[in-house]
């Protein structure tokens, strides 16, 4: 029978695995959304990872990591599905919850953001508040939509019943078959112009942050500077926006497909997935990562 390390009567460790300790004391203050503006003030990168799990949340925060974002890319690395259409809100609060309490076994400092999946607020405002009230009691600190144009008014809705919002425009994957596939978007100028437009929006309906998705690096900048109280959050959009997002797997380099163009393999120099993380965060902040060279269009 195998015997288990206790802490006041509560299991320390299981023969599955340990999930590390609670830290007594934080080694960073937990990051608000005040923290965030501060950090786009000073120009200091936001480093931010998808999580799905307890284990990879608690390394992602102990690794300085400032944003987990919980995604409906869950569909793909741990659902095997094609796309993450087929992502319910029980499969994402299931796992906001999962990543909530491995952050609180660690520092807990981590901003966590939450997807809201296909067809959980397209319906009305109403539903929108439903499914975001689901997430945030599973342990977000915020949601995500996808989508510029009649998604303001729902991001408007739920910003004024207190549900922080952050948004996500250019590819965004729940209508990819919409868009034709996984393309660039924004490449003509009317495409440039109502991202823009779109972005203006969205930061106006108050969203506090915005993932630009595969969008090119010149026009992620530039929207990038001209929304002031809105942080643009890019994968595949270039160096110039005020952080990125890279899917864990792909950084990590388990993709099971054709890794993208925007991604880097941070385990291969690191040697040890913590060490990726941390080596991915130093990067992001030095801007070092992305490359526009290498990972941007």
């Amino acid at each position: 029978m195998t015997s288990l390390h206790t802490d006041g009567g509560v299991p320390t460790g299981t023969p599955y695995g340990t999930i590390p300790p609670a830290s007594p004391m934080p080694a960073r203050k937990p990051v608000s959304l005040p923290r965030l503006a501060h950090m786009r003030a000073q120009g200091e990168k936001i480093a931010m990872l998808t999580a799905y799990d307890a284990t990879f949340a608690a390394v992602a925060d102990a690794a300085g990591v400032d944003c987990i974002l919980v995604g409906d890319s869950l569909g793909m690395v741990c659902q095997g599905r094609h796309s993450t259409v087929g992502v319910s809100v029980e499969d994402m609060v299931y796992h906001t919850a999962s990543v909530a309490r491995g952050l609180h076994r660690s520092q807990g400092t981590t901003w966590l953001v939450a997807d809201m999946p296909y067809g959980s607020y397209a319906e009305s405002a109403e539903q929108a508040m439903r499914n975001a009230c689901a997430l945030m009691q599973a342990g977000a600190h915020m949601v995500k939509l996808e989508g510029g144009g009649w998604t303001a008014r729902t991001v408007e809705f739920l910003v004024a019943r207190g549900v922080p919002v952050c948004a996500h425009l250019g590819l965004t994957p729940q209508t990819v078959y919409a868009l034709g596939g996984y393309r660039v978007q924004g490449k003509d100028e009317a495409a440039a112009q109502l991202l823009r437009q779109q972005s203006l929006e969205l930061q106006n309906a108050g969203a506090a942050m915005l993932v630009l998705e595969m969008v090119p690096a010149a026009l992620a900048a530039s929207i990038t500077q001209e929304l002031a109280h809105c942080h643009t959050i890019g994968i595949g959009a270039g160096n110039g926006t005020a952080g990125q997002v890279l899917v864990l797997h792909d950084m990590l380099g388990m993709n099971l497909g054709k890794m993208p163009k925007f991604v880097h393999n941070f385990m291969q120099e690191a040697g040890s997935i913590k060490g990726a993380m941390q080596a991915y965060v130093q990067a992001v902040k030095a801007g070092s990562f992305p490359d526009n060279q290498l990972h941007a269009w």
